[in-house]
Order: structure tokens, then sequence, then C-alpha cells
């Protein structure tokens, strides 16, 4: 049976908030389309560029900072390497001027307002995420493409049958947990292990391991600069910053200057059941606050579930002694392969799913890497997998405003207090007595996104969305 191919550099991208279908996708399409005209054409010799936004990505692009996103890609900016403080700067001269530094190389008019367009009424067939690039040149021609922001960051243009990168043979292939654990029973390796294999195809086992600590750099940057940052978060709904505050409280005067001493002035505040629930939480606030405000995020598997991981795997380093790089790195492998299974069987992507094809599978794929990180076997990290995505079923996205604040953010410290538990309940259960099956709950997932109404799909029409108006506050 032919698999996808999909690198734990695919399911754990570098980037900017606030979404990963919303932002990163469309910014990664812009950047594309920006490229091929600079190498087909030359940017000197477009004279127009238009956006054209359908379904989803018109309907909550201004609160996901879709437009922003566009216009970034056309100037040719990398969401890996751009400066994030400089991207309100970059925007407000642009529409100041009303000229696109196009790739970075050439000025052509451009007006945001009329330039990058949201089509709420209407939809492609293949994706609700879906953009359209129009350009002329300055001989006449007009030239279209079309993308789909399908997920997790991932983009295909139209006629393209995947999204991953270069197609290559696996040691290893993998398209369902059946598979995985067919070939760590054939092996004997753990997770990690068939991970790092596979990934071998890509490049060097050195590359890779420095790539994947390269991740956890970006994750720990992000949660130490969420917790102390503090203020009011862009986008009109006055949500405060939580994270500082609990950082300060939890931290009870305890001096640090830096990440490392930070970790072990948590570490002195002792093991209570309170503190550690407390402290995940904070380390998930914290990420998905600056994911909100246009920080640098890793997408792990989506921008909106974004604080997952990051805030088991600093549980695990905090409260589990996983404070080791090895360890780090073979927690990521692990999560990352369980995303990838998600991604072929179902969907990574709210637009398709609902929040369940977020937050669930995030919490999955950290319930599944803790799990193999406290010792446990290859069926108990599976059904740890299992665990968290079955009490994530149903659960709908429908963002206040189409801004990933509300309920986004406070659903990323359920996402991963409930992949703790996963993980708990399934080190003290024998697997081979489970009733449901990983493939099976995938299956279950996909289904339930299928029968799902449209409007809880990110599309901010139904749910707390029209229950809470934006700027109101409840009483």
């Amino acid at each position: 049976m032919p698999h996808e191919a999909i690198s734990v550099f695919d399911m754990l991208k570098i980037g900017v908030g606030p979404s990963s279908s919303h932002t990163l996708g469309p910014w990664r399409a812009a950047q594309r389309f920006a490229g091929m005209l600079n190498s087909r054409f030359g940017v000197a010799n477009i004279t127009q560029v238009t956006v054209l936004l359908y379904g989803s990505l018109a309907k909550t692009g201004k609160g996901h900072g879709t437009d922003v996103a566009v216009m970034l890609g056309l100037c040719g900016e990398d969401p890996v390497t751009v400066d994030v403080d400089s991207i309100q700067a970059k925007i407000t001269r642009i529409g100041l001027d009303k000229t696109l530094p196009l790739n970075n190389e050439a000025n052509i008019p451009f007006n945001p307002v009329e330039n990058v367009q949201f089509l709420f009424t209407e939809s492609l067939p293949f994706h609700p995420n879906g953009l359209t690039f129009l350009a002329t040149v300055n001989n006449g021609d007009n030239i279209s493409e079309t993308y789909y922001s399908i997920g997790g960051g991932f983009v295909v243009k139209e006629g393209e049958k995947n999204s991953g990168g270069s197609q290559v043979d696996l040691p290893f292939p993998i398209n369902t947990a059946g598979d995985l654990l067919h070939w760590c029973i054939k092996t004997g390796l753990p997770i990690n292990e068939v991970v790092l294999e596979n990934e071998c195809a890509w490049r060097s086992e050195v590359e890779t391991r420095a790539g994947v600590v390269k991740i956890w750099h970006t994750m720990r940057d992000c949660i130490y600069r969420g917790c102390h940052r503090q203020g009011e978060l862009p986008g009109g709904l006055n949500v405060r910053r939580r994270a500082f505050e609990l950082n300060k409280k939890l931290s009870a005067g305890r001096l640090y200057h830096d990440y490392a001493s930070w970790v072990a002035a948590i570490q002195a505040g002792g093991q209570q059941f309170n503190y550690i629930l407390d402290w995940v939480s904070c380390f998930a606030l914290a990420v998905n606050e600056e994911n909100a405000s246009f920080g640098r995020v890793v997408t792990a598997p989506t921008n909106g579930a974004a604080g997952v991981i990051p805030a088991v795997l600093q549980y695990f380093i905090a409260f589990c002694s996983g404070h080791d790089e090895d360890k780090i790195v073979r927690f990521l492998l692990t999560a990352s392969e369980i995303g990838s299974i998600f991604k072929k069987e179902a969907t990574i992507s709210a637009a398709m799913g609902g929040c369940q094809a977020e937050i669930g599978v995030s919490s999955a794929m950290a319930a599944a890497a803790l799990t193999e990180s406290l010792g446990g076997t290859q069926k108990q990290a599976l059904m740890a997998a299992e665990i968290a995505m079955e009490h994530h079923l149903g659960l709908t996205c429908d963002p206040i405003g189409g801004l990933v604040q509300i309920p986004c953010i406070e659903r990323n410290t359920m996402g991963a207090i409930k992949a703790i538990t996963a993980s708990q309940l399934a080190l003290q259960s024998a697997p081979d007595y489970a009733r449901v099956s990983l493939d099976k709950v995938i299956k279950t997932m996909w289904q339930t996104a299928i029968d799902m109404n449209s409007k809880y799909k990110e599309t901010a029409e139904a749910g707390l969305a029209v229950q809470v108006p934006l700027g109101l506050k409840e009483c």
C-alpha cells in the first residue's frame, strides 16, 4: 500500500501565530506565488497582484491575520526568520504607501483594502481554506494560481497530489497506528527510534537531532517569553494575558535570571498536585498568548494547539527529571509520528474537523510522547494517544471574533492536562485489554468531522462566537 512520507519537520514547524491554517499556510502560499512570479517573469515585470480569500479563510481571516500573512509572504518574508516585532510596522507601511515590495525586490501598487478580498459567501470545493492569487504582467498576461491551506501549515497547490516534502522511500512505511506498532514489534524499537530511522531517509541523524533541538529551543523560548510579558492581546476582545501574573504568583519571589534558573526556581516550589497543575496551565497559557500576539511559536501540529506539547514537555522537564537533550529529542520524535498518523487517516485542520482536529490531536501527540518518555511500552503510548483523543471527540471550533483567543487559549491548558491524565491512565493499564484502538478513535474522529455542521468548523458562525459578541464582556 502506498504511504505518505511525513517528516518530524513537517509536523513541527517554526512559524508565527496566530493560526497555522489561516496565517502560516497562506503565508507559505504567498511566498510560493511570489517566488514563481520572480522565476518565470521577474518581479520587476509584475504590475499588479490581488489575493482572493475563500470560505473559512474569508470568514475568520481578519481575526487570524490572514491578510497580514499573505502580504508578508508576497514581500518575501519568511515566518521562521522574520523579526516578529517588526510585523506591524511593515503592514502599516504597506497601507500608508499603497505599495508592496514584491519578493522584497520590486515595489508594485498595492492597496490592502482592494487587493486582499474576503469572499465571505464563496467557498472552493477541495477545502474550506482556499485562496487564489492573481497577477498581471507588463506584457498584458494574467497569471492565476489557487492554493489550499489544509491544516498545520501544510499547503497544496491546486492540481498537486500532496503537500509534503520530497517523496522518499522510508525503511518503515507508516500510514496507521497499526503500521507503527507492527514495526515496533518487528524491530523491538521504541516509537522514537522507528521515527529516527525514517528521518535518516531525508538527512543524517546528526542533522535530525540538531533540527529537533532547534524546535525545542523555539518552544522553550516561547514559554519563557510568554511568562514574562503582560498586557492585553490584540484584536479587540480585550483579553488580558494571564501567564505573567500566574508565573509571578507561583514563583513566590524565588529569584532567577534565565530559563535554566527559572526551571530551578519552579522545582524549588515542590511537588504538590495543585502547584504542578497550575504550572502546566501557565506553560500552555504562555505559548498561546504569544501565538495570539503574532509571536514565534512551533506549529504542533497547529498554531491554535501550539501550547499543548510544549506545556507537557515542560512538565516532563520540570517535574519528571526530563531536563536532558536526548530525552527531549525522543519526546518530540514520538509526538510527531502520532500527529502524522492523524493527518494521514483524518485531518489536523479545524476548518475540516473542528477543534478535535487541533487540541484533540495535540493532546494525543503529547500523551503518547509523555508515556514513552516515562518508560511506557509502545502499546501503552498508543493507548495514551487513544485515551486523549477519545475525550476530545466532537470538540467544535467556534472562536469569538475569529480570533485565536477565546476559547482557544484555555483549551490548550485543558489539552495539556488531559494528555498527562491519559498518560497516567495508560501507564497503569494493560493495553491488550483495551476495547478501543488508536486507529478506531481516529476513524471515529474523521466520521465525527464529516457529520459536524460546518458552522462549528472555524467559521465564527456558531457556538461561543455568536453567544459572546466581539468586544462585549459577560457579566
